[in-house]
Order: C-alpha cells, then sequence, then structure tokens
C-alpha cells in the first residue's frame, strides 16, 4: 500500500468527528569503516503511519493519537479503531484549534515516495578509499560512517488538506587515531555531492600533528574558540529549550522576572542572529508542521500549518519563542511554530576559524564535545565534556594538544560574553546528529570559558 492510500483509507475509515492522517516511508542507506577498511553497506525500508482521530465533546475536543509501523492495507482500520478508543478515553484536549484548512500546494501528492540507494555514496567511497591509503603510510586509522535517509511524508485531514514533503538527510562522521590522539570531523548533506573527503581527512590528519605534543594544564577559564560544530550543540540545546508555554509559565531562563517571557530583551553582547528558513539554501526541511503528537511545543492540531523564515534572537535581541496556536493565544506573542534547522550568524562576514586562530595570543582550540546534560533550566546551565582533541594556541600557532575537560557553561550565559564571532559554514552537531543535522554556525570566541574540572577521557 502506497502511503497516499494509507492516509486516504484512513480518512474514509474514520468516525471521528475529525481526523488527520500522516503517512511516512523512508528508505535509509549506510556505509561503515574501520582501520582503513570498509565494513559494511546496506539499504533499509521502513513506514509509519499515525492516525488522530478528534472527538468534540461538551466542553472542547478530545484528541486521540496511534502511531504503528509497517501498517498493511488490512491493518489500517484497526489502527484508525485504536485512535478513536484513545479520544474517546480522553479529556478535552488544552490546545484544541480548528483543523487548518489550507497550506501550501501538494506539489506531486501521487507520485511514488522518493528513495535513496547506495549509489548516493558513488563519489565518497573511492575518496575513503584515498583516504585509508594516505592515513595508512602515516600510521594513522580512519573510522566512521555515512547515512542517508530520504523520507517522504503524507499529511491529509478531513478538512481537505493534503501536503507532502520529500525530506534527504544525509551525514558523515570521520574520525582519526594515531600516535597524536583522536580527532573528529563531521558534515551533514542533502546528496553527499558537496562531501569533500579529502578535505576532511587532511584537517584531521593536521590535528594528529598537533597532538604530537602533550600539554597539562589545570582546570579553570580560558579564552577559547569554538568551532561551528560545538556551537551547535550549544545553540540546538538553547533552541530546544525556547518553548514559548514554559517560559510564560515561569520555568526557563526565558521567563522573565515577575511573569511573561524576555521577548524584546537583549541577549547577546554582540549583534548575532539566531534564525531557522525552512527555505534556507542546504538546510531545507518541511515547510509545515508536522506534529505526531502534542506536547508544549508542538500540537496535532496545527499539523499543516505553513511555515516560514523566523528570528529567534536578532542583532543580539531575544524576539521569538517556539509556538503553537495555543501558546501563542497564552502569550500574546505571535504564532511562531519550531521548524527543522537552525543558523546563526553575526555582523559582517565574519573571520575563517584559521583566521580567528591566527590572532589569538593564548587560548584553547576545541573540536567538539559531547554527554551534554542540563543542571539547571532556570538559567539553562549544561555540562559536559571535551572531545576528540583540545589544542593549545600561542601566539597564534597551534602548539600542542591539551588534556580534556568537563565545562559548565549556559549557552544564553556564553551570548552575553561572546568576544568574537566567525563566518557560518554548514556545520554536523555532534552530540545530536541522530536528532539535528541542518545547521549553519560560525565559530565562537569566549574570553573565560569555564573548564570547571580536568577530564579523563581519552
Amino acid at each position: 500500500m502506497r502511503p497516499q492510500e494509507a492516509v486516504e483509507r484512513a480518512l474514509a475509515l474514520s468516525r471521528a468527528d475529525d481526523c488527520i492522517a500522516i503517512a511516512e516511508e523512508s528508505t535509509t542507506a549506510n556505509l561503515r569503516w574501520a582501520g582503513n577498511t570498509l565494513t559494511t553497506n546496506g539499504v533499509t525500508r521502513s513506514t509509519r503511519l499515525t492516525v488522530i482521530a478528534l472527538r468534540r465533546t461538551g466542553d472542547g475536543v478530545a484528541a486521540g493519537v496511534v502511531s504503528r509501523s509497517a501498517v498493511g492495507a488490512d491493518g489500517v482500520e484497526d489502527l484508525v479503531r485504536a485512535a478513536e478508543a484513545d479520544a474517546a478515553g480522553n479529556e478535552a484536549a488544552e490546545d484544541a484549534a480548528p483543523l487548518v484548512a489550507d497550506g501550501p500546494a501538494a506539489t506531486g501528492w501521487d507520485d511514488p515516495p522518493a528513495e535513496t540507494g547506495i549509489g548516493v555514496f558513488e563519489g565518497v567511497a573511492p575518496a575513503l578509499g584515498e583516504a585509508f591509503a594516505a592515513a595508512e603510510s602515516a600510521g594513522n586509522r580512519l573510522y566512521g560512517f555515512a547515512n542517508h535517509v530520504q523520507t517522504s511524508t503524507f499529511l491529509g485531514s478531513s478538512a481537505g488538506l493534503r501536503l507532502r514533503h520529500d525530506q534527504p538527510t544525509g551525514l558523515l562522521e570521520l574520525n582519526a587515531k594515531g600516535a597524536g590522539g583522536s580527532a573528529w570531523a563531521g558534515v551533514g548533506t542533502r546528496d553527499f555531492a558537496d562531501v569533500d573527503v579529502p578535505d576532511l581527512a587532511a584537517g584531521l590528519a593536521r590535528r594528529l600533528e598537533w597532538g604530537s605534543r602533550r600539554v597539562d594544564l589545570p582546570a579553570g577559564r580560558y579564552e577559547t574558540i569554538l568551532p561551528p560544530s560545538a556551537v551547535a550543540d550549544l545553540m540546538i540545546y538553547l533552541y530546544w529549550s525556547a518553548g514559548a508555554q514554559d517560559a510564560a509559565d515561569g520555568r526557563t531562563v526565558f521567563s522573565a522576572p515577575g511573569g511573561g517571557t524576555r521577548v524584546g530583551e537583549k541577549l547577546a553582547s554582540l549583534p548575532v542572529t539566531l534564525s531557522s528558513d525552512p527555505a534556507a539554501p542546504g538546510l531545507e526541511c518541511a515547510p509545515f508542521v508536522v506534529a505526531h503528537a502534542s506536547s508544549r511545543e508542538a500540537s496535532v492540531f496545527d499539523n499543516g500549518l505553513a511555515l516560514g523564515a523566523t528570528d529567534w534572537i536578532a542583532d543580539g535581541t531575544l524576539t521569538s519563542l517556539a509556538q503553537t496556536r495555543h501558546s501563542a493565544e497564552r502569550t500574546g506573542l505571535p504564532l511562531t511554530p519550531s521548524i527543522d534547522n537552525l543558523s546563526m550568524a553575526g555582523p559582517g562576514g565574519g573571520a575563517s576559524l584559521e583566521e580567528m586562530i591566527a590572532r589569538t595570543e593564548r587560548g584553547l582550540l576545541l573540536t567538539c564535545l559531547w554527554y551534554i546534560r542540563e543542571v539547571d533550566p532556570q538559567s539553562l546551565l549544561l555540562t559536559g565534556l571535551t572531545r576528540d582533541g583540545v589544542y593549545l594556541v600561542e601566539n597564534g600557532e597551534v602548539v600542542g594538544a591539551v588534556n580534556n575537560f568537563r565545562f559548565n557553561e549556559s549557552p544564553v550565559d556564553l551570548l552575553a560574553r561572546l568576544a568574537e564571532v566567525g563566518g557560518t559554514v554548514p556545520t554536523l552537531p555532534r552530540e545530536w546528529s541522530d536528532y539535528f543535522t541542518r545547521a549553519a554556525m560560525p565559530a565562537l570566541r569566549v574570553a573565560d570559558f569555564n573548564m570547571s574540572t580536568v577530564s579523563q577521557a581519552s
């Protein structure tokens, strides 16, 4: 059964007052390598059908939601009845709103779902072979993987909505190990045509050379250059924490003392902008809301709402928080739903990472962060570890690798202490790449990044 047919069948079988159906079909291609050798490759396929049954009650509308994988034609009715039974047992939903009746045109609704295959790696695999040979001759080992997923989403409702979106999502992670320790590089991509394996491998070889000299440093506050990947991990967590409803309820760092939110308050010391845009080149994502369940940041009633370019922070000032129609009505702020990409930019073009290193008198250069955990939602204090290379920069040159650290920092507080913002480039968040890959970030210089303790992680 094609996903479009699953949507139409679910809507036709529904006995609810209103119904929304979301069908997704995905294919995934992958390559893996270890010790300078390709090890596995393969292609998998998956499907999921979500039915949202809406039941009018005396005081509102109750919602029932059920999702199942690999639903055949004979299983659609059982899924629909399960969603209706769920709605029958629920009270009126707080976020209830009229169904979206119009939206972007459903271009290609009847076309087959998009697919990927091993052929997407036709330019990557030979380049990896050359990188393996170069690493072998230098006494190093390369490890890593590449994934490519094509997901076609079909959304329909009893209000007549029919929307489709095809989303390619790719990433490549490359890890080098040798006498100089360990180094990591990663990229997000739509089709692998823009993945430069020789450049990634050369960067890793250079970092291993930096690691040939070791320097032990104590915990403390250091001038630190955060590369785009590390910045992405911090800013994505900030973005995930920027829900309007939680802020209005006094639960987060974006809550104003005495009530309300901090929208309109200047957060950053430099005029940076944090934004999302479903049409951002290279970071394109769904131009409408796809919500499989309601939460404090999403509403099933908002399925199909059109999305547009949104500034979350503009020129250093908090301008928007993630909103549903329900939270927008509560807060009185504009409706700004979440979008599946994130970009950050500073004033002007910004320096390259290499240029920022060249004008550093003494400081640290990070590679990436990992094991990030929230300590305090009121300040958005995070803790985590550095990983795969922390380097000492003196007089504009990297002079060696230092030990790893545990850090304690709030990305919101960091914005208030920015010393320099580099040029924005596409990047892959190391920590969150399983959930969020579409990001473009600058490198950031922070004069006093808090390396709270020395870590024994290697």
